[in-house]
């Protein structure tokens, strides 16, 4: 139950920021190219490959941090992060067939997973 509170603490926290930075991009820039979503992106994947390197890597934390900063935070702010960072890890470990299907499944599936969401929802 305490893991569930931290990970809602640290997603709480990653949400707003969310929310916060792509108003703040959309208000500068515009909504005719989405700026907000590629800026949450890319960052998102800078953070979480720091984190997860620094936090396993060089500091001995209770695994809390990670629950609160990646699982939470990160995981609010982006879900891209993560798909880019285990993306990384199977290249990283040798399995290129793995990361391939990984890379184009997910794209893939993901364009027909939400062009069919948007037939059911036109045909409601």
């Amino acid at each position: 139950m305490f893991d569930l509170i931290l990970v809602g603490s640290g997603g709480f926290a990653g949400a707003n920021a969310r929310y916060w930075l792509a108003r703040w991009i959309a208000d500068r820039y515009g909504t005719a190219f989405p700026y907000g979503t590629l800026v949450i992106n890319v960052s998102g994947s800078l953070v979480i490959g720091f984190l997860i390197t620094y936090l396993n890597a060089r500091l001995s934390l209770s695994p809390n941090y990670r629950l609160i900063f990646t699982t939470g935070f990160i995981g609010a702010y982006t879900t891209f992060s993560t798909y880019t960072y285990e993306s990384l890890t199977l290249m990283q470990d040798g399995l290129w067939a793995r990361a391939a299907a990984y890379l184009i499944g997910s794209v893939a599936l993901g364009m027909a997973a939400v062009t069919v969401g948007m037939l059911i929802g036109r045909s409601v």
